[in-house]
Order: structure tokens, then sequence, then C-alpha cells
């Protein structure tokens, strides 16, 4: 069911520790964003301005005329053979690796990344996979996670840190993987058109 509309508003306002949605929430470095309630009140709400921009463009940037069906440059991209699905995954991956900085909880850093994971596996498949994009927006997920549970910054100990490159080693490791069998699948098909 779609989100209800809510007016958005937006100041430009220098940081203030003290205005943040919890007690030590990082100190905004850009436009306060507002969303204002059903009752009229006004209440800020985490934002990072790149990676929700970055997000947007990669899964909502554009509307199908006529409809709500909301879509971004990534399914685009996709279509792009060879290196369509391995761009998208880079940026996904950059927008991960980005949101680690906030000290969110490990598990919600599991699910981030099996997000990633899904989007660029899935993503792989010929026509499929642009369609599970198209669908699946795991940018505008892992970003929806991020505002959610945002915590304090400083609270990341040696082993969050650990944990964040064990698991950001992972990551890389399982999509180089997915590229170097796309890559041979692909070599496999121009052996076989050139050997006609």
């Amino acid at each position: 069911m779609p989100e209800p509309v809510r007016e958005i508003e937006v100041e430009v306002l220098p940081p203030d520790p003290a205005s943040d949605v919890r007690a030590g929430a990082p100190p905004q470095a850009g436009p306060t964003i507002y969303t204002r309630a059903a009752d009229g009140s006004r209440e800020p709400k985490f934002n990072d301005p790149f990676i929700a921009l970055v997000s947007r463009l990669m899964d909502n940037a554009f509307v199908i005329p006529g409809t709500n069906i909301r879509f971004g440059l990534d399914p685009l991209i996709g279509l792009l053979p060879g290196i369509g699905d391995s761009a998208t995954a880079l940026t996904s991956l950059m927008l991960f690796l980005q949101s680690t900085k906030y000290g969110i909880p490990k598990i919600v850093m599991v699910r981030m990344a099996i997000n990633v994971i899904l989007n660029t596996t899935i993503g792989a498949l010929p026509v499929v996979g642009d369609a599970f994009s198209f669908w699946f927006k795991s940018n505008q997920r892992n970003y929806d996670l991020l505002c959610k549970h945002a915590a304090a910054p400083g609270t990341s100990t040696k082993s969050d840190w650990l944990f964040i490159s064990a698991l950001a080693g992972g990551l890389f490791l399982v999509l180089a993987a997915t590229f170097i069998a796309y890559a041979a699948v692909a070599a496999t098909v121009v052996r076989f058109l050139i050997g006609r």
C-alpha cells in the first residue's frame, strides 16, 4: 500500500546537534528535511543528501506517465552488456560503504548487504534481472533502512569495524565471482559466434 502523501519543507540552517531526531544523532551537513505529519506538526528526520540523491537517481528518478510506477537508472544501466551490471553493483557497494559511517546495527548491515547481493546476482540475468532491478530497488531499500536505524556517531567499536571490513570483503568477493562468471559466459558466446 503506498505511503500517505506528506508535505516536505526544506530549511537551510546551520548544523544544530540539539535539533537531531535522536540525542546524539550525527549533525546534518546540509538542508534539514522536515515532514509535516497529519496533525500539522513538523519533525526532522535523518538525511544524508548524497546517499539520498544517488539512491533516488538509481531507483526512483523517473515515473511512467499516467501511473505511479517509478524507476531509476539501475535497470536502464543494467541493459548495457557486460559493464551495466558491474557499474550498478559498484554504485550500490559505494552507497553501502558510505552508510557504515553512521554506526548502524550489524544486523541492518547484513540486510543491506543481502539487498546488494540479490540485486547484483539476479540483476545479471538477461531480461529477468532487469525486471527484478526495476521492482526490487535495492538502493532505496538500503537508504530506508539507513534512515530508520542511523545511530549516534562514535558508537562503533573495533569489533564493529572488523565486522564491516569482513562484510565488505565478502560482498566484494561475491560481486567479483558474479562478474567473472558473467564474463566467462559472454566470452563463451563470443567464441561460439566467431567460430561459426
